[in-house]
């Protein structure tokens, strides 16, 4: 087996402000192989790369994402409260457009401007008081860019990952091409070693549980799955989830991941 692909945890998420355009160039110059992002929908129908339900942690607004529009979340400066965004000795300056409010459609015009291979993992975030409008949402944007049906020639290859089985099963449902991930915090009751919902192709284990559970990973690998582990920072978490031979690794630091696996 080859090394793992690393992807960028909402960008160089350690270094400048998450789910900012800043993060994700950063991590493209890096040379991650991948990003990963949070899409949540806007009350007019948006889809928006923010983690949390709240504005209040990653803004300077407060309040539901879902209960504003794309233009009043526009307003908002999504940088400062960032250490990688505050001026000091050594500290290079930040774009102030790349640190504001960052649509999926956006990173998707970065990301194919590129130029290069790009595998993207967007995690849609339930629950929603939108329901399964989040996936449809998504489906029809990835048509309109050519990305829903992948081939081996695509660029950017986009997977979707949720914490739902039922968002999951409406992806397959809906671009039945696209590969899914069903992301976890623990080993679900009903699963049996190594099994994944039908269609389900990668599982997504937190680096918690796979620390706890060492046999998990070749449980499913020994299914047929492959593995994709969040959010792996540290170097003894690194160091574990690669003598496990994970297929793909999520961290908030990609160059610190490359760099271990000398690229």
């Amino acid at each position: 087996m080859g090394d793992p692909m690393v992807f960028a945890h909402r960008g160089s998420s350690a270094d400048l402000p998450e789910h900012t355009l800043a993060a994700y160039l950063r991590a493209l110059d890096e040379g991650a192989d991948g990003l990963e992002c949070d899409v949540r929908l806007t009350r007019d129908g948006h889809l928006v790369c923010v983690h949390d339900r709240r504005l209040d942690r990653t803004s300077n607004g407060n309040g539901l994402v879902s209960g504003r529009t794309l233009a009043e979340l526009d307003l908002l400066d999504y940088g400062s409260w960032h250490p990688g965004c505050l001026p000091g000795d050594g500290v290079e300056s930040v774009d102030e457009s790349h640190t504001r409010l960052l649509t999926l459609e956006r990173l998707l015009d970065a990301v194919l401007a590129a130029g290069r291979p790009v595998r993207l993992l967007v995690e849609t975030k339930h629950p929603s008081r939108y329901g399964p409008a989040v996936e449809r949402r998504l489906v029809a944007l990835l048509r309109r860019y050519g990305l829903a049906e992948p081939t081996p020639d695509t660029l950017v290859q986009v997977t979707v990952m949720s914490f739902s089985t039922l968002a999951v099963r409406r992806i397959r449902v809906l671009a039945p091409a696209l590969p899914t991930v069903l992301l976890m915090e623990s080993r679900p009751r009903w699963a049996r070693p190594g099994r994944l919902p039908l269609g389900t192709r990668i599982a997504g284990p937190g680096v918690d549980l796979v620390r706890n559970r060492p046999g998990l990973v070749p449980a499913f690998q020994a299914a047929g799955h492959q593995v994709y582990v969040w959010t792996v920072n540290e170097p003894t978490d690194l160091d574990r989830v690669l003598a496990a031979g994970v297929n793909g690794i999520i961290t908030d630091r990609p160059a610190f991941a490359l760099a271990r696996l000398g690229r």
